[in-house]
């Protein structure tokens, strides 16, 4: 190597080679030089010796990973419907799989649900009240979704603070057998499985069918319900097909008919063709399109166009003049059976009574005047098709226009009209276009913005057709319901939705209870013909030979006494059809009580308390319980109705299985991985074509999946969510927030416990005359604020201001600051005040899990049990909730709230000068107001605790070193630095951080000066920006403070 050379010359003898000899100077230099180079190769040759051989790899020290523990889970050998065994210690760390494991079949079992629990009967006088709720039911198709999850965290809150208020309470339980939603489902899986149709199978075989699949599947939701911890009475346990509530449902129609409420008529209909079915209004998805637009149809292999308004000319019979009209829907043309304009119009007044020639049929259409046509819309002519379209219906009625159906349930054109005959109504539509084409009559084709009805349940477009059906009278019910509202008697929340709540009932239209289907309640009619062929027999559309009976006998009956003919000679058929779901769910309130029979129940718990549920079904459901209601019984079936918000995804898009953002609460409840989100989507009735985009819809959201959350972090999640506003959007991040929160009070409780080593038992009697500590008589007056706060949160349904308060207490008031005040008063404190100290904790500890539980039942009933109580009630579901706040003090809370203000600064101070909590300081308090000084006087000891401080003085003056922090204008800290940081070293570190908040400012000041910022940065990041550059603002300002202070040290 170099250096060695170098050395090797270097120590030459003098003069060899012929050189001059060197002077003593030079030799001096060379020697020195030499020992430098000696040095550096010994230290070369030792590094040498240490590296690793040539052609051996180095091996790489192992990285020290965090042991992460497995979590907790409950292993005991406990039967279901036992206690939960709680000999062992608490685990270490709060796991939801342990808490949430064995406490509810032991409720269930304990009779903790039911209205009978403690009482010696459901009707006994209770000075505190009852509440009855009934459960909206859900869908017996399958499993639970956020929005059932928000439903039931909300009606169990509110179940069991009334519980917990000493009121005999029912919630009960129940699900819904969704005719078509069921039906649908069970005819995919017979076509998947066996390559069967229905009608294959017959009625009978069909509906056993259905309910082996019930049987199978319907066990699920209520697992699931439990699994959130809601607290219904299941020995009260509905289903809308038991035999119970079907009896409920014959009585129901029949009486409405008798009374003249409920009648059969020919109308428009909404008709889904794949379904066969006439369906209801909230069954119809209203889908705009901004134009021209194809969709998938089904039965069609390619996507029909939508989104157009097509004109085409209609000639005037005898003459050469034509008439311009339009449609979005051609294929309808071959139903028209006029063409109507206004009566004011000039540009078609001498052709008042004249008529139009069909095209494609012998049919003439009559002119006809109606005021309903817009003269400044198109070309101010309309075709009418009375039988198709529900503005042409009323038309046809007003102008005694033929009704022409052209459509069969199918949606295959049928009548005499050649070519076009037999074909399906989409492939119609093209094939009238090429003809009206061909017959020089077709104009124009124009984009046109539009709204499609779309079937929610068949995707299928929907067609209005004319059938005879079975409707409900709603007008003079709608009078009633509006009534109720206005005087008072019925009380709407939020109530705003009243306004939505007048409108319908102003514009009530008679409700189509016919449906199509084979699962459901059938409808108690029956239509007579007779076997004595010299009677005269009516159509199916003539009411007057449809007889409504509870049965079959009871029909025969009706009928001979109302034909005049013996009994032997009548033929009766039952309605094939079934009623409308929403009908047997509009009797819900009273007929799981026993309706008709005047059951105990009955008398006992109708009307119920409140009816809660999403707003989306205010008309669908809510009012036709308050129309049966009142009609049936006489009575509304609940005094008040709270109205929740819809659950949408966190950037505030509907839930929807196609972007894969629809979430099943038990994987919120149990954690999921991303692969298994994917997995619930291949094994769904997802279109395959779909998959994909919901699959990366998943990744977008849950990179990492979903992490296991438990009920409680839910359903407090959810009740946290709600405000005034119609939509939530649920981020799970927060879900995850609440789980942490759950994990704080764990460790809060656990640690709190071991301030109770003896066996003294504890209640929560305590006088505010008996605390002698003041940070205890402070924890109370919170105490007492934060019960306050839930206890009128629940009155006013103001879930929010309560969960909000549940969580300041136990975060803020009791961990921040309480238990920190404690632990100087167990170290040093005298027994008085220990004692003194240990009750207020217990106080706190009951009291707060007491108020926590109606949000988060599990792990509260797990820490309660826990708890030295003296007199411990069997669970904390059945303990009193808390109404004591008589330790309230406002002037306590304004003394520690300052001196919380002062640790504040003094904290914030520490962080700047990046002073560990391990080292503590020293504080000098200057005050001009004595006000303010005997209150941190007062608090010395606990804001030294809070501050990280050694001491706090008033009366020494501050030595130099300090940093002076301002608390008011009349109160400054004086924080000792000096000989805790390296001036030079913090001023650098501190400039540097200065310097990267500079750049941060800089980088969204360009931002947000940007030209197009406003209109394309979305609101959410806009604010996200303001608030990070008002926080580096006041960052550096506070930095540079903080280096001046330094640079006078």
């Amino acid at each position: 190597m170099p250096e060695a050379e170098q050395q090797n010359d270097a120590s030459a003898p003098a003069g060899a080679g012929g050189d001059p000899p060197k002077t003593a100077k030079q030799l001096e230099k060379e020697r020195l030089k030499a020992e430098k180079l000696a040095k550096l190769q010994a230290k070369l040759d030792k590094k040498a010796a240490a590296a690793p051989a040539a052609g051996e790899k180095k091996e790489k020290p192992e990285k020290r990973t965090k042991e992460v523990k497995e979590a907790a889970v409950y292993t005991a050998k406990t039967a279901p419907g036992e206690k939960k065994d709680l000999s062992g210690p608490l685990p270490d760390a709060y796991s939801p799989r342990y808490v949430e494991a064995q406490w509810y079949s032991w409720w269930e079992k304990e009779g903790f649900f039911t209205p009978e629990y403690g009482r010696e009967s459901i009707d006994a006088p209770n000075p505190n009240g009852k509440f009855v709720m009934i459960i909206p039911p859900p869908n017996v198709t399958g499993s639970l979704h956020l929005g059932h999850a928000l439903t039931n965290s909300i009606e169990d809150a509110i179940t069991r603070y009334h519980r917990m208020k000493g009121r005999t309470t029912l919630w009960v339980p129940g699900c819904d057998h969704a005719g078509i939603a069921t039906q649908v489902v069970v005819e995919k899986l017979l076509w998947r499985d066996e390559k069967l149709s229905r009608h294959d199978l017959g009625r009978e075989k069909f509906i056993e069918r259905i309910w082996d699949w019930r049987r199978e599947k319907g066990g699920r939701i209520y697992d699931q319900l439990k699994s959130l911890g809601s607290s219904y009475d299941w020995s009260r346990v509905a289903f809308t097909m038991d035999p119970k509530l079907c009896r409920a449902v014959t009585e129901a129609f029949v009486r409405l008919h008798e009374e003249g409420s409920i009648y059969r008529s020919s109308r428009l209909v909404n008709w889904s063709c794949t379904l066969r079915s006439a369906i209801s209004d909230i069954e119809v998805d209203k889908v705009e399109i901004p134009g021209r637009t194809f969709l998938s149809i089904p039965g069609y292999d390619d996507k029909v166009e939508f989104g157009v308004l097509i004109k085409f000319a209609y000639k005037v019979e005898g003459s050469d003049e034509e008439i311009v009209v339009a449609t979005t829907r051609i294929e309808t043309m071959l139903g028209d059976t006029a063409v109507a304009v206004h009566p004011q119009d000039e540009r078609y007044k001498h052709l008042h009574g004249k008529f139009v020639v069909h095209p494609f049929s012998t049919r003439r259409l009559p002119i006809v005047c109606d005021e309903f046509v817009d003269m400044a819309f198109g070309t101010g002519a309309v075709k009418i098709t009375p039988a198709h379209d529900p503005n042409d219906y009323e038309v046809g009625k007003r102008c005694n226009l033929p009704f022409i159906t052209i459509f069969n349930d199918d949606g295959f054109i049928i009548g005499d009209y050649g070519e076009f005959t037999g074909m399906k109504r989409f492939d119609c539509r093209k094939k009238i276009l090429e003809k009206l084409k061909a017959l020089n009559l077709y104009r124009e084709t124009l984009n046109n913005p539009m709204v499609v009805p779309i079937c929610s349940r068949s995707k299928d477009v929907v067609e209005p057709l004319i059938k005879p059906q079975w409707y409900v009278s709603c007008s003079d019910m709608a009078a009633s319901a509006t009534e109720a509202v206005r005087s008072g008697e019925l009380k709407i929340i939020p109530e705003h939705h009243t306004k939505t709540w007048y409108h319908w009932m102003d514009g009530i239209r008679d409700w189509c209870v016919s449906r199509q289907l084979w699962w459901g309640h059938r409808i108690p009619a029956y239509h007579v013909s007779f076997s004595d062929p010299s009677i005269q027999t009516g159509s199916n559309d003539d009411e007057q030979y449809w007889i409504v009976a509870r049965t079959e006998e009871e029909a025969l009956s009706k009928a001979a006494e109302r034909f005049g003919v013996d009994a032997s000679k009548i033929v009766l058929k039952q309605d094939e059809d079934v009623l409308d779901t929403w009908f047997s769910s509009g009797i819900f309130p009273f007929s799981v009580f026993g309706w008709p029979d005047k059951t105990k129940d009955l008398e006992t718990f109708y009307p119920t308390s409140l009816l809660e549920t999403g707003h989306d079904i205010l008309f669908f459901w809510v009012a036709r319980m308050v129309f049966f209601g009142q009609k049936l019984l006489g009575k509304l079936p609940f005094k008040e109705v709270y109205l929740h918000p819809m659950v949408r995804d966190a950037h505030g898009r509907k839930m929807s299985k196609s972007l894969g953002n629809v979430i099943d609460p038990m994987d919120v409840i149990c954690g999921i991985t991303l692969e298994g989100l994917n997995a619930q989507l291949v094994g769904s009735n997802l279109d395959p074509r779909e998959i994909e985009k919901a699959k990366a819809g998943q990744k977008q959201d849950y990179p990492q999946g979903i992490p296991e959350c438990g009920s409680d972090a839910l359903r407090f999640a959810l009740c946290a969510y709600i405000t005034q506003a119609r939509d939530i959007n649920l981020d799970i991040n927060r879900v995850q927030g609440y789980r942490f929160f759950c994990n704080k009070l764990w460790n809060a409780t656990k640690f709190a416990l071991l301030y109770f080593t003896g066996s003294e038992k504890f209640d929560t009697e305590l006088n505010a005359s008996e605390v002698i500590n003041q940070m205890d008589a402070w924890i109370l007056s919170r105490l007492a604020s934060a019960i306050e706060a839930c206890n009128n949160g629940f009155e006013t349904y103001d879930f929010a201001a309560a969960t909000s308060a549940c969580y300041a207490f136990w975060l803020y008031d009791l961990c921040d600051v309480y238990l920190e005040c404690l632990k100087p008063v167990f170290q040093s404190g005298t027994e008085e005040q220990q004692a003194a100290a240990r009750r207020t904790l217990y106080v706190c500890l009951d009291f707060g899990l007491r108020l926590l539980s109606p949000f988060m039942p599990f792990i509260t009933e797990e820490l309660y049990q826990r708890l030295p109580r003296a007199k411990p009630a069997p669970s904390i579901c059945v303990a009193s909730y808390p109404s004591n706040i008589s330790w309230r003090s406002t002037k306590i809370e304004a003394d520690v709230e300052f001196v919380q203000k002062a640790a504040r600064i003094i904290r914030s101070a520490r962080s700047d000068y990046n002073l560990p909590n391990k080292v503590k300081t020293e504080v000098y308090i200057v005050c001009t107001d004595a006000a303010p000084r005997e209150i941190l006087k007062r608090y010395a000891s606990d804001l030294a605790t809070i501050s990280y401080c050694s001491k706090v003085e008033f009366d020494s003056p501050a030595p130099p070193g300090c940093a002076i922090l301002t608390v008011t204008g009349q109160c400054e800290v004086h924080l000792l630095l000096k000989g805790l940081v390296e001036a030079d070293k913090e001023i650098a570190k501190l400039q540097k951080k200065s310097d990267q908040l500079v750049q941060t400012v800089g980088k969204l000041t360009q931002a947000i000066q940007a030209a197009d910022y406003a209109t394309k940065v979305p609101a959410e990041v806009q604010e996200a920006n303001e608030t990070k550059l008002t926080e580096s603002r006041a960052e550096i300002e506070r930095i540079a403070a903080a280096i001046e202070t330094l640079k006078l040290m």
